[in-house]
């Protein structure tokens, strides 16, 4: 049976509120007194309930996350960032999946917000504005990353220029002696997958090359999408010489079927993307890929929430962005010849 307050108060013959003020350290108690009730707590097992307590301070002192896919480690990294903030400030977090459904989204904000979280980090599958609403309502801090809702109130936002990066991927290509370029990204809606076609497009348009509208995939975030479009691709009687990817699942389903096509990367087609991360450095061929800050992405939007979360009226909304960082391996090594 569960050990409550009433029980150690019975058995010392004293006040629950003396034991109360012993337990959370509120009040003044006689030492000799306290020493008892301590004593006593231990030796009757009492546990205290650590949810109720937190109602009672109308504060769960916990971060609620959101995001889109847990199992790719941009994102893993994003939560660890997070962790590590929050519990130097003595908050808990807790991670949703909602599995690029917006739906599962909308659920699970209702859920985090009923178990009284103190402030959100998310990023968003649904860029819809009255999802947006939803997190306004809310009451409390919330910060984006990655996709951003497609709103034009402002809003605490962590991430990097996109477009930028996309930008500067596909200019490696291109000074890679690349000259049919295909691209595979998410759902427009998104805004990283948006903004990463966009730099694509606008690398190609400057220097001169084609963007060919039967080489621009987009699908899910997923490996079966990556896998799925360039299985396609691949049966048409002309090829990219180099695919570049929004993300990593991507670009190893794309991988995946030119391999079983019996091609090579990079030697049949090059294959550059986002956030490929082999921390065994044994997977070949090795990828260039532009690698975002996961962690600190996730260590600041912690930070933004702790300072909201202790000036609820602060008005200031914090646009950070982080500087990306491009790492080129054997993926897109030069090409010779057409």
């Amino acid at each position: 049976m569960t050990v409550q307050l009433k029980d150690i108060a019975k058995r010392l013959n004293i006040s629950i509120s003396t034991v109360s003020r012993v337990i959370n350290g509120t009040g003044r108690v006689n030492k000799d007194t306290k020493e008892l009730i301590l004593k006593t707590i231990k030796e009757m097992g009492y546990q205290p309930n650590e949810v109720a307590r937190s109602l009672k301070r109308k504060s769960a002192n916990t971060i609620g996350v959101i995001v889109p896919d847990i199992s790719n480690s941009f994102y893993a990294s994003v939560i660890k960032g997070v962790e590590k903030v929050a519990r130097e400030n003595e908050h808990s977090v807790i991670v949703c999946n909602s599995d690029e459904d917006i739906q599962k989204e909308e659920e699970y904000v209702q859920l985090l917000l009923q178990k009284q979280v103190t402030g959100l980090v998310i990023a968003t599958v649904g860029g819809d504005p009255q999802l947006f609403e939803q997190y306004k309502r809310s009451g409390i801090p919330f910060v984006f990353f990655d996709n951003l809702p497609n709103t034009q109130e402002n809003f605490d936002v962590v991430t990097i220029d996109n477009l930028k990066a996309g930008y500067e991927l596909a200019k490696h290509l291109v000074e890679q002696g690349h000259e049919k370029l295909a691209i595979l990204t998410g759902p427009q809606h998104q805004s990283s997958a948006a903004e990463r076609l966009q730099g694509f497009r606008k690398c190609l348009e400057e220097n001169g090359l084609s963007v060919r509208d039967e080489w621009i995939g987009v699908g899910e975030f997923r490996k079966e999408s990556g896998y799925k479009i360039m299985s396609e691709w691949l049966k048409q009687d002309e090829l990219p010489t180099a695919i570049f990817a929004a993300n990593d699942f991507l670009l190893y389903g794309a991988i995946k079927a030119i391999l079983e096509k019996g091609l090579g990367v990079p030697h049949d087609i090059a294959a550059v993307c986002f956030d490929a991360n082999d921390e065994t450095g044994l997977i070949r061929p090795q990828i260039t890929s532009v690698v975002q800050p996961a962690d600190m992405i996730g260590s600041i939007a912690g930070e933004i929430i702790m300072r909201k979360e202790k000036n609820k009226n602060m008005p200031v909304f914090e646009k950070i962005v982080l500087e990306p960082k491009l790492i080129i391996n054997e993926s897109s090594q030069k090409r010779i010849g057409g």
